[in-house]
């Protein structure tokens, strides 16, 4: 074994600089503890470079990633995840041969007791970073959990009678090995419903059986069909999560269930309302380990991105992002809060619910119940002296007209609206009860958005569309001649749907001096739009038929979208 200290190495091997180790090795005599953690605390280093050093100062082999192909995984049966997670190692059998992969390598006894368990003495070892560990474990325990259908299949009526004990929140679901079956179930059911990458999870209760469907990529799927007799119990189990009155099933209740699925952090919002057949649940997943998107990564055409970027840089005016529900709406003006979002700039935003929470951000939650309204809410935020708002909705003439005049103020405010295209937004402001010249004012300009699903890259495959199809998102036939379309044919990774993932389509009105004058003589939105368009706006329609020809999504899905 070497007897070359660690912060030598990592001064060789990652570039850590003297003073850095300095700081690490004062702390050290100070308070203890290990050098490496000390350093990664300090974010000096990475875990990948500790583990990489300590593979030099013990001569163990070291290696990044850990296979998960043809990775086998009985060892499931015989070791229990906690003491893996606990200890940071897993055994790595595959066809290939059989290792322990450790993080850290001074574990003897774990090590040893591992190696009596698995009945190999004296397997081979390497080092491989915390994360790899952690997700080689995740990934063995979860597929060999009993699946959801197995569980409502091994169910029985006396199952059902069990006392719902409170059980409080464990860290993190796979660990949870719990033997009551409605436990269980609903352990499952989350976790599937990440793995799947649902945003939402519905349980429906008809007059004979009860239906649990997952929205992927904005559609509902039907996943589950429990048994009757389980209904009530799954509701209650859902309703003990989010911390609700299980006794209250007449009335709507609202929830909040924060769990932890592997690596990911899930916010879980659950609503009940009563139905003819008991209560019905809606649950909204949140996956709070994904990172804000930045308007980089929203999917705009080039062209149309430096314009919203100059625009999102206004000193004043109202920035509008229009589009019906679940169009991505509160993702975009997100998208453009964290891009503007510098040390220089106060931004309070007021949100019904607050989606994701930015660091350096104000934000406030509306309140019904103590008149805390967006309008309230807005007259406050004025008072402290914000650069830039964001208002959640515009639902009312009153915050519509705070709206204006923030803006007309010297504020630039963002908000969003229900309308199906951008020209539309004018129409509902007017209809509203705002003054055409206030509009004009103060609006600079209308985003409308809508998100498609896009081919699942695995399984693309190029075919010829009939020109019907092509026609029915204003594609020409002729001018598409010799360019290539594709489809997904549908695989295990799409769960054969063809699709995987979603990005925006975007129709960008900036409102000029031209529409501005039109405005002020009409608010018809055909003839809005029909000017906007002669004016080089490129229409939803037109986005969608473009991100086809780029092979980004299908005819079908641009048509099912644009279509009204």
């Amino acid at each position: 074994m070497s007897h070359r200290l660690i912060g030598e190495i990592l001064i060789e091997t990652c570039g850590l600089s003297e003073e850095a180790l300095g700081e690490a090795l004062k702390v050290q005599d100070e308070k203890g503890g290990r050098l490496g953690a000390i350093l990664i605390r300090q974010k000096a280093i990475s875990e990948a470079d500790l583990t990489k050093a300590l593979s030099i100062q013990f001569d163990i082999p070291f290696s990044s990633t850990l296979p998960l192909e043809g990775l086998k995984t009985d060892f499931t049966e015989k070791v229990s995840i906690q003491f893996l997670k606990k200890y940071k190692m897993v055994p790595v059998i595959t066809p290939n041969g059989a290792s322990i992969a450790l993080s850290d390598p001074l574990l003897f006894q774990p090590l040893d007791d591992l190696c009596l368990l698995l009945g190999g003495d004296g397997m081979e070892t390497v080092l491989v970073p915390p994360a790899a560990v952690q997700s080689v474990i995740n990934f063995a325990y979860d597929m060999t959990r009993d699946s959801a259908e197995q569980v409502i299949e091994g169910m029985h009526e006396e199952d059902t009678d069990l006392i719902l004990s409170e059980i409080e929140d464990i860290g993190d679901l796979l660990d949870d090995t719990s033997d009551a079956p409605i436990i269980k179930l609903v352990n499952l059911m989350l976790s599937q419903a990440v793995k799947d990458r649902a945003s939402d999870i519905h349980v429906e209760p008809s007059q004979n059986r009860v239906k649990i469907r997952y929205r992927v990529d904005g559609i509902l799927y039907d996943k589950l069909a429990p048994p009757k007799h389980v209904q009530s119990t799954l509701i209650s189990r859902i309703k003990i999560m989010a911390k609700m009155n299980i006794a209250e099933k007449r009335l709507p209740q609202d929830g909040r269930i924060e769990i932890k699925i592997g690596d990911k952090n899930i916010d879980i919002r659950v609503s009940t309302i009563p139905t003819a057949f008991g209560e019905r649940v809606v649950m909204r997943l949140l996956d709070k380990t994904n990172v804000l998107l930045t308007v980089l990564d929203l999917g705009m055409p080039e062209d149309r991105l430096k314009e919203f970027d100059k625009l999102i840089r206004s000193a004043y005016g109202i920035i509008l992002v229009t589009g019906p529900t679940g169009s991505g709406k509160t993702t975009t003006l997100y998208a453009a809060l964290s891009t503007i979002n510098t040390t220089d700039i106060n931004i309070i935003t007021i949100e019904d619910p607050i989606e994701y929470q930015i660091e350096g951000i104000g934000q406030i939650q509306v309140n019904p119940k103590i008149d805390l309204t967006f309008a309230n809410g807005l007259r406050s935020i004025v008072r402290q002296d914000p650069d830039v708002i964001l208002v959640g909705e515009v639902r009312d003439l009153e915050t519509a007209e705070i709206a204006i005049q923030s803006a007309l103020t010297g504020h630039l405010v963002f908000s969003t609206l229900h309308t199906n295209d951008s020209a539309s937004a004018v129409t509902r402001l007017i209809d509203m009860g705002i003054e055409h010249f206030l509009v004009t004012s103060s609006v600079v300009a209308i985003l409308a958005q809508r998100l498609v699903r896009v081919i699942c890259s695995h399984c693309k495959e190029e075919y010829v569309p009939d020109e019907e199809s092509l026609q029915n998102i204003g594609l020409n036939p002729k001018t598409v001649a010799g360019k290539k379309i594709y489809r997904g044919r549908g695989c295990p990774l799409c769960l054969d749907t063809g699709y995987r993932g979603r990005t925006g389509i975007f129709e960008l009105m900036i409102l000029d001096d031209n529409l501005k004058h039109l405005i002020l003589k009409t608010s018809d939105a055909n003839v809005i739009k029909h000017r906007a368009v002669e004016q080089g706006m490129v229409t939803l329609q037109q986005n969608g038929a473009q991100k086809v020809l780029d092979g980004i999504t299908t005819i079908e899905e641009v048509f099912r979208i644009t279509y009204h």
